[in-house]
């Protein structure tokens, strides 16, 4: 039966994330056919072609390889100067890179088809077309977590002592009991109970546990005199020096970082909240989302050198949709939550992953949409520089010329994807132990 769950959860989360690559790529065609682009195909999938049909001058259908999909918008880039060939292109990357060539495709243009173009378009409705996408996915990860968020709730760390520690574990080392020669924590011996409020820390006034973990961090070894709130009253408890040891990065959980040490943790309760919480709360996955694409390649190679060693796999680093439905079973499967948890936590993952999905694609490089939109900015650039200075109008920007930029990109998307797939196939990432 478990397997049953298991496999189910991971079959209906994937279903799930590829009806939301489909609402990315619908993002796409709808502005793209207000503004009267020329829109041809619309698939789900790659590959072999199992069912199409056709609207117009569109054709819909399913694809063999259930990885995604594309729309394919004609005239993506500008006609080559010296021959006046235009190529159709696509918002997807894989259509994209398959259409690389601006003379295999140039002969689908017809006369009749001018105006029609997407590089014909103004700047801000080639902004429109190409943020639509990666928008469509943020938006259903705004509307997925406002869902979970205000009518279940989310866990959060509270400014209400939970336990002290009584002595300092290398990180290395948590879990294991104090042993002779440990050092005291400095909560311990400044005589911090579980069930204190903590309402200053150095005379700052503390609102949220985020803001108490920052403050300690910071403060190193320095003196922390800390006030709480214990049975009703305020009491000070004695200056204690704070101490520095290795703790996890906040940005890059893996890392162990020197930073202040109090020996404390908080209650953690479930929260109800509104659209403003669900904006502050992926306000923080934006954040840690943008360092981890900052560090995605090391992430990678980091990946594949634990998996060709054998090394324990870092369970903060990156997984492919493969590791991400089987985390989704695993999430169904398990019997150490509530059946309530589980239904938050699957449905948490669709939005992580969504709004994972439409950050990414907004990097600004070909062939992501990213890449468009930068192209189409740096155009409006171009355009109203020559205007300024009373220069000619440079017209088009040849996004074509950076084909090769798309096609090392592509290439690294691709070897990534399937390093991390192999990765979530023979060592897993385990939510639970």
């Amino acid at each position: 039966m478990d397997t049953l769950v298991y496999g189910g959860g991971a079959v209906l989360f994937f279903a799930l994330i590829m009806l939301s690559i489909a609402l990315h790529e619908i993002g796409h065609m709808v502005p793209a056919k207000l503004f009267g682009v020329k829109v041809t195909e619309y698939f789900v999938g790659f590959g072999r072609t199992l069912k199409s049909w056709r609207r117009g001058e569109t054709e819909y259908g399913f694809k063999l390889l259930p990885l995604g999909g594309y729309v394919r918008l004609v005239g993506m880039y500008p006609p080559a100067k010296d021959t006046g060939k235009v190529r159709a292109g696509s918002s997807n990357p894989v259509a994209g890179l398959i259409d690389a060539s601006r003379d295999a495709e140039w002969s689908e243009i017809q006369p009749e088809d001018d105006g029609r173009l997407f590089f014909q378009k103004k700047t801000w409705q080639k902004l429109i077309i190409m943020a639509s996408g990666p928008l469509m996915n943020i938006v259903l990860a705004f509307f997925i977590l406002w869902g979970v968020m205000g009518t279940y709730g989310v866990y959060q760390s509270q400014t209400v002592v939970q336990t002290v520690d009584q002595c300092v574990v290398p990180a290395q080392e948590a879990g294991r009991e104090c042993a002779p020669g440990d050092p005291e924590t400095p909560a311990h011996a400044m005589g911090l109970r579980p069930g204190d409020r903590i309402v200053e820390f150095n005379g700052t006034a503390i609102h949220d546990w985020e803001q108490m973990r920052v403050l300690i961090r910071e403060n190193l070894d320095q003196p922390a005199t800390i006030t709480v709130e214990r049975s009703g009253e305020r009491v000070v408890l004695p200056t204690t020096d704070t101490m520095i040891t290795g703790v996890p990065d906040l940005n890059n959980p893996s890392k162990i970082v020197e930073a202040g040490f109090l020996g404390v943790a908080p209650t953690v309760e479930r929260v109800t909240g509104g659209p403003g919480m669900v904006v502050e709360q992926m306000t923080d996955m934006t954040v840690q989302t943008f360092h981890a694409l900052l560090r995605f390649p090391v992430l990678v190679y980091q990946t594949a050198a634990d998996l060709v060693t054998g090394q324990e796999r870092d369970p903060y680093g990156p997984m492919s949709i493969v590791g991400a439905s089987r985390a989704a079973g695993e999430i169904s499967s398990t019997d150490q939550i509530s059946a309530a948890d589980k239904v938050a936590s699957f449905v948490s993952l669709i939005g992580s992953v969504n709004l994972f999905v439409g950050l990414f694609n907004f990097v600004p490089l070909l062939p992501l949409d990213g890449g468009h939109i930068l192209g189409a900015i740096i155009e409006w650039i171009r355009r109203q520089g020559a205007r300024v200075f009373g220069r000619n109008d440079p017209g088009y920007l040849d996004t074509a010329k950076f084909l090769p930029v798309a096609y090392v990109v592509f290439v690294f998307i691709a070897v990534s994807g399937v390093i991390l797939i192999a990765a979530d196939v023979v060592s897993p990432i385990r939510l639970f132990g």
